[in-house]
């Protein structure tokens, strides 16, 4: 059997233990010090987007976010298909770029979307499917909505997936984004 004998200097274990913590310390704020830095040097802390894209998962959760908030989304970029629906007293530079929004499990629909201006709208028939870019605007059409001002346009295949579905609520806005 062996016995050891440790004899323990309590100022020598303090000024130790007290080292090694100020070295830990030093050692993070560099850490972080670098890591802020770094980040600096990029164009900014958060991503920017410089295009909202409507796909089928969001469609009707942007649509409501921007109807809510539309003082937020001016002048910002979207892109998003959906097929031209007009009315009789819209004029001949707009259209609803719309899709069916599914509202009942035997698939009864409700036509959601967002009114558009084009100046040559006219050269697309109802029921087309297109893609648009364009710029969101206030507008009024019985009351104040958000209108696109349309920048780009292309016609394209009607989707596998034309439907939509309400908004739900785990949608989480992305104007914070911008």
């Amino acid at each position: 059997m062996f016995i050891y004998n440790i004899s323990l200097n309590k100022t020598k274990a303090v000024k130790w233990l007290f080292t090694g913590i100020a070295i830990v310390l030093i050692c993070l704020f560099i850490f972080a010090a670098y890591r802020i830095y770094k980040e600096g040097t990029k164009n900014s802390c958060q991503p920017t987007v410089d295009v909202i894209e409507i796909t089928n998962t969001n469609y009707t959760n942007v649509l409501k976010e921007v109807h809510d908030n539309l003082s937020k989304y001016i002048g910002k970029k979207i892109k998003f298909s959906g097929y031209i629906y007009r009315v009789s007293d819209f004029k001949d530079s707009q259209f609803v770029l719309a899709r069916d929004m599914v509202i009942s499990s035997d698939l009864k629909t409700l036509i959601v979307g967002f009114l558009c201006n084009y100046k040559d709208a006219k050269k697309y028939e109802t029921n087309t499917w297109v893609e648009i870019v364009g710029t969101i605007t206030k507008g009024n059409y019985h009351e104040e909505v958000p209108v696109i001002e349309v920048n780009q346009i292309k016609q394209i295949t009607k989707p596998a997936e034309k439907y939509v579905y309400p908004p739900d609520d785990s949608f989480v806005p992305t104007i914070n984004l911008f």
